[in-house]
């Protein structure tokens, strides 16, 4: 309707996507699926949910793309070349999307089978002597902002949450109800010795 309306009136359509999706996930519109749409440019972010450096990223008709390229502010905006090689290598795992979902920790942490969750939370807890308890894990921030994933977690004492705070590395928690809890979702099997680690730390 928007695109119908700016062909209309000689005007670009731009879509400010922000997320930066370029696979499935949800109900979140991707870039190709916002320019397929209708929309003439679309600029996205090269980390949230694309998983790469933080970078501003337009994307679109070639003709309107070649005239933000010749734009005096082009210098001043572009980014360096280590930004450019890791969105490079970046882009290069989104070529298969499998791979992206193993690969690109945002993607791993927002598709991950939940009875993968459960198992890592299980093992963390066997070190720790904790619980495993089921919980949601919320994905926030400007990418997926109501977005709810069920998760499970390792329930630890509540007095450890400020402590693993400030240790180093900082380990971020949830605390609810009395316990301190430690989301599986977002860690990876092989962090889980180290977030144990850290948790004797603190009750040293």
């Amino acid at each position: 309707e928007l695109a119908a309306l700016a062909r209309g009136h000689g005007l670009p359509l731009v879509d400010d996507l922000g997320s930066g999706a370029i696979i499935a996930l949800g109900d979140e519109p991707s870039a190709r699926e916002t320019v397929a749409a209708g929309a003439d440019l679309v600029c996205f972010s090269g980390d949230k949910l694309l998983g790469g450096p933080q970078a501003g990223i337009v994307v679109g008709r070639a003709d309107l793309i070649d005239q933000l390229r010749r734009h005096p502010l082009q210098r001043a905006l572009r980014p360096d070349k280590l930004t450019l090689a890791a969105l490079e290598g970046t882009l290069s795992l989104h070529l298969d999307s499998e791979r992206a979902r193993r690969e690109v920790p945002i993607l791993r942490m927002l598709t991950e089978e939940t009875p993968q969750v459960c198992s890592r939370a299980e093992r963390l807890a066997r070190l720790l002597g904790g619980e495993v308890e089921e919980t949601i894990a919320r994905v926030g921030g400007g990418a997926l902002p109501l977005a709810e994933l069920p998760s499970f977690a390792c329930a630890v004492e509540e007095s450890l949450a400020d402590l693993l705070r400030a240790g180093e590395p900082p380990v971020v928690s949830v605390v609810r109800d009395g316990r301190c809890l430690l989301d599986c979702r977002t860690l990876t099997d092989s962090e889980v010795e180290e977030v144990a680690a850290a948790v004797a730390a603190a009750r040293r």
